[in-house]
């Protein structure tokens, strides 16, 4: 259809005005009827309408823009297309306008609010920032369906205001189910035409599909199912280090084997041998076009079977140079995330390498032969392993198969296993120490105790006793340290708050560790309550601020700082730790920090080991931090020491950190009652008695002998179980005996037992040097009372005065 021209249109509004004004003088003369009237009108008319025609013909015509104003219809239509979603965004990310194919996939949301997920958006968004300033941007997207696209978008427009958005659908191709229809199919009958057996093997070795032709060669039936097995099961190194069938016992070829990972090509990333299946391809070796059977290009098909295995494995050539090393061998030189190196021997010691280096030559020079030798690798120098080594033939020239197993694990086990075995023994060691030293002891204090009674102070000798009784003391407090660390003592405990100890012994330490250093005390909010024995926690944390005195004391002028603090660890907080030892659970920590010169690492370990100490000699017994730990052991906790060595005698600072575990109280449960209201205290006894004293150490049963008949008590003595048994055999009434608990030939607690069979209700008093709970569990009689040892004469006097009033209140039958 053409336009009017512009002269017709004009001709037409002249018309219609001039119609206008004949209609409206009618009008005008209806109305009024009056002549003069009409006439002025018409005259108004003429002149209007002949301005009007003057400003008409003197009108500009303005040529029409060469672009009209967009018509999104059209641009609709022309981005039309069923497999690619287009979309046109403005600067604010408006969608301006989409064909009808985005419309189906994404409705009316905007690139940038697409229905993906939330690592898409992310991806997205960083494309339309690059698209904003470079130009173009693109991503790969993918909805919480499982729909992928492919994402393109470029800036465009006359000011570069809008972004043309391409979207293509991504379909996923199951690489592997379609393999198994074709092995299944013409592609395997067409492969083991060409002498090929194929096989699709999972990363765990067993064959999940296989061609009829693999099935023939593996079995000698084509048409055996192949599925679940094991492939290297059903191939053999033979004679001279060739690959053969298993079926074929070394009368077949030797085998070349092509490793192919069934993985999309166009995926970005490198696929993941621990999940990507592999098309293993089987021939006999020399087929093929310029192949040729001694070529030994089947070392890098060997190097692609071996690199799936878990054994540490590698190869070398009759030079001694790496051909390759599969994940396995290079973790299990500790070099997991580098490069294998040009030579085996940079794994090695320096003192290992001629070692290594000659038994290579050997084994690749001489018949095919396999052997071990015993190398120290560089990652780990203080711990031999065995590097096995077997001459490889059949593949080319000589070349050497070497195996290392990743030993990491094991060697940490073992040194875990050394070490508590070793604590162990010596705690053992320390527990039976402890006893007969404390027999001893015992004899020295009473008899110190007896010589006292006749002697008064100003005495020539009373001194000298009383020196003797210091440092008899001493001894014991010793004793007591070793029976600490082989956790063997007596706890006591209650159910407390650890500031509240740490109250406690603070007065005491601003006193220990002198003016110069300054104690900081700290602690947390909502602290839980720990069960332990107080006395043995104020032993912990005095051990430990002696060690730090004597450790910021060492260093110049001895001033520094000691921090208590205590801390609330919750379970999330455990759990971050990613620590081996400490399980999961709430605890509360004891933190004693110094700023001393710090533990040297090669100390770090040692520390807690008995009699281990960097103190001058006769500074120090080496048993405070083995007390420490016994305690904490003891008390179910855990102990943890970090440290920094000081550089050129500036910083340097030392922590432990002890965890004791939160006591809770069982629902509807009591709370557990303190030794003071589980055992009222007795009144005192003064009635006598006859007692059975059976001690197989002679002086300290002399010693308790005359202590207790200088009490008014009938004392009976027996040498070993055996005698104070048939003291009561024979009719001997006792009120009470007195017995050590490990005697020859019969011990304490059998003779007891032998005795309640004879008289039920007789009260038993085991003095021993042992602890007093570990004699409870292992003995396990009633009515039984414990004194550990060494004890002085008004100790026993008073243990069994005790006994007796407690006896003697219960009803008897």
């Amino acid at each position: 259809m053409t336009e009017e021209p512009e002269a017709l249109r004009q001709s037409r509004a002249t018309l219609l005005v001039a119609l206008a004004l004949v209609v409206s003088s009618i009008l005008v003369w209806l109305v009024s009827g009056d002549v003069v009237l009409f006439a002025a009108f018409l005259a108004a008319m003429a002149v209007l309408a002949t301005i009007g025609w003057m400003i008409s013909g003197r009108r500009v015509t303005v040529p029409e823009p060469e672009f009209a104003l967009p018509d999104w219809s059209v641009t609709v239509a022309a981005i039309d297309r069923p497999d690619m979603a287009i979309a046109v965004t403005d600067r604010a990310g408006r969608l301006t306008c989409a064909n009808s194919c985005y419309e189906d996939w994404f409705g009316g949301a905007a690139p940038p609010r697409l229905p993906i997920d939330a690592a898409s958006l992310d991806r997205l968004a960083d494309a339309m920032r690059s698209a904003w300033r470079d130009g173009s941007g693109g991503a790969e997207v993918s909805s919480e369906q499982g729909q992928g696209w492919r994402v393109e978008a470029r800036r465009s427009g006359r000011g570069d205001d809008f972004l043309i958005w391409r979207m293509t659908q991504v379909h996923s191709v199951d690489l592997v189910a379609e393999l198994v229809g074709h092995l299944d199919g013409k592609l395997g009958r067409g492969l083991a035409k060409g002498g090929i057996a194929a096989a699709l093997v999972d990363p765990d070795g067993t064959i999940r599909a296989a061609s009829a032709g693999f099935a023939l060669r593996a079995t000698g039936d084509a048409m055996a199912d192949m599925t679940g097995q094991d492939f290297v099961s059903l191939l053999a190194q033979e004679e001279g280090g060739r690959i053969g069938w298993v079926r074929d016992a070394g009368r077949g070829g030797p085998l070349v084997l092509y490793h192919v990972p069934v993985a999309d090509p166009d995926f970005s990333l490198e696929p993941d041998p621990n999940t990507t299946p592999s098309l293993m391809l089987v021939m006999n070796a020399g087929q093929g076009i310029g192949a040729s059977a001694g070529s030994g290009a089947a070392v890098p098909h060997l190097e692609a079977l071996l690199s799936q295995l878990p054994l540490g494995l590698a190869m070398t050539d009759r030079d001694g140079r790496l051909l390759f090393a599969n994940p396995a061998f290079m973790r299990a030189a500790g070099r997991e995330a580098q490069l294998p190196p040009t030579y085996p021997t940079d794994l090695v010691v320096k003192e290992d390498k001629r070692a290594l280096s000659e038994a290579i030559r050997r084994f690749a020079q001489g018949p095919a032969a396999a052997g071990d030798i015993a190398i120290r690798l560089t990652t780990q120098p203080d711990d031999p392993v065995s590097l096995s080594l077997a001459g490889v033939r059949g593949l080319g020239e000589a070349a050497v198969l070497l195996g290392l197993t990743d030993t990491s694990e094991e060697t940490r086990l073992r040194r875990q296993v050394a070490q508590a075995t070793k604590m162990q023994a010596v705690g053992q060691l320390a527990g039976g120490v402890a006893h007969d030293f404390n027999n001893v002891l015992t004899a020295i204090l009473g008899t110190c105790d007896l010589m006292l009674m006749r002697h008064t102070p100003g005495d020539s000798d009373y001194d000298d006793i009383q020196q003797i009784r210091a440092n008899s003391n001493r001894a014991a407090s010793l004793t007591r340290q070793l029976l600490a660390f082989s956790r063997q003592q007596t706890l006591r405990p209650e159910v407390l708050q650890l500031p509240d100890v740490v109250a406690d012994v603070s007065q005491m330490l601003r006193r220990l560790i002198g003016e110069k250093i300054q104690l900081v005390v700290t602690h947390d909010r909502d602290l839980g309550p720990v069960r332990a024995d107080p006395t043995q926690l104020e032993q912990v944390i005095v051990n430990l601020a002696v060690n730090a005195r004597d450790a910021m004391q060492s260093r110049g002028d001895g001033s520094g700082r000691l921090t208590l603090a205590t801390r609330k660890v919750t379970t999330t907080d455990v759990r971050a730790m990613r620590s081996e030892i400490i399980p999961a659970g709430e605890y509360t920590a004891l933190i004693v920090e110094d700023t001393g010169s710090g533990i040297p690492p090669e100390h770090l370990g040692k520390i807690f080991e008995p009699f281990f100490t960097t103190k001058e000699q006769g500074k120090g017994t080496g048993l405070g931090l083995s007390t420490v730990y016994g305690i904490v052991k003891q008390s179910g906790g855990f102990i943890f020491v970090e440290s920094e060595v000081s550089q050129n005698g500036k910083g340097g600072c030392t922590r432990f950190i002890v965890y004791l575990p939160v006591y809770h109280v069982a629902p509807g449960a009591a709370p557990e009652p303190s030794a003071a209201q589980a055992e009222p205290a007795p009144s005192q006894w003064a009635g006598g008695g006859s007692i059975l004293l059976v001690e197989d150490e002679d002086p300290v049963r002399i010693v308790a002998e005359r202590s207790l008949k200088r009490q008014g008590y009938v004392v009976t003595c027996a040498c070993d179980g055996e005698e104070g048994l048939e003291l009561v055999r024979e009719g001997g009434q006792f009120d009470l005996v007195v017995s050590d608990v490990v005697m020859p030939t019969m011990d304490g607690p059998a003779m007891a037992r032998e005795i309640r069979k004879i008289a039920p209700e007789l009260p038993v008093l085991f003095m021993s040097g042992y602890a007093e709970e570990q004699l409870r569990k292992e003995i396990g009689i009633a009515n039984a009372w414990f004194m550990p040892k060494p004890f002085s004469v008004q100790q026993l006097s008073e243990k069994v005065g005790e006994v007796l009033a407690r006896t003697a209140k219960q009803p008897s039958d």
